[in-house]
């Protein structure tokens, strides 16, 4: 099964990104600080797709959502649902392994402030569009958050003003399902915007679609 493509441990094409890296890469030289792989088969049949890697999250440890808040209510969810197995232990070397469903994040490198420029995310979308042309079977796509809604939406040529960012609703978008979530970030969960159980119950949907 031929593999999605993915930017070089030194890519260089976002300049503000490849900057910031370095400079991490000076201060925390035994972090990965490079752009993030996507995580999970590639026969999965669901896509979850993040914004980007968190600063001393998937950027310190090489792995997405492994390593901070977002991570631990994100895999503690998927263990729930049968969507991963093992123990997630917040490092790349501890047990947990994806099933049926594989992360892939809109924007591959750490951003400062974790907030991606218009450019930055255009420029990384080529590597969104190879996961969702090169994997054979997903049939259904979780974003977490407006930004990775909307670059999915591009991603595909759909129409981001006839599929407005909306938590739990579903989308047809070409042969794919589309369902969004809020993001699953301390501050959404510090201010209730996004529960534990608003979070399983919209995980819960995106299964269904996938795997029915």
């Amino acid at each position: 099964m031929k593999a999605p493509a993915a930017p070089p441990h030194d890519c260089p094409l976002c300049p503000r990104l490849s900057a910031f890296r370095a400079d991490n890469r000076k201060k925390h030289p035994d972090w990965f600080n490079a752009p993030v792989p996507s995580f999970g088969p590639l026969g999965a049949r669901l896509l979850i797709a993040g914004l980007a890697p968190g600063l001393q999250g998937a950027n310190r440890t090489g792995r997405p959502f492994t390593g901070d808040w977002a991570g631990d209510l994100l895999y503690a969810t998927l263990l729930k649902l049968g969507l991963a197995k093992g123990v997630y232990d917040e490092r790349i070397d501890d047990s947990l392994e994806l099933v049926d469903s594989r992360i892939a994040n809109s924007v591959r490198c750490v951003p400062p402030q974790n907030k991606p420029e218009p450019s930055e995310i255009k420029t990384c979308r080529q590597f969104l569009i190879s996961e969702l042309d090169v994997l054979p079977n997903v049939k259904a796509i979780l974003a977490l958050g407006k930004i990775a809604h909307d670059s999915v939406l591009t991603t595909l040529g759909a129409k981001i003003s006839t599929h407005p960012f909306k938590h739990g609703v579903v989308y047809d978008v070409g042969k794919f399902k589309l369902i969004s979530s809020y993001h699953c970030s301390r501050y959404n969960t510090n201010t209730r915007r996004l529960t534990a159980e608003m979070f399983e119950d919209v995980v819960g949907k995106a299964k269904a679609l996938a795997l029915r």
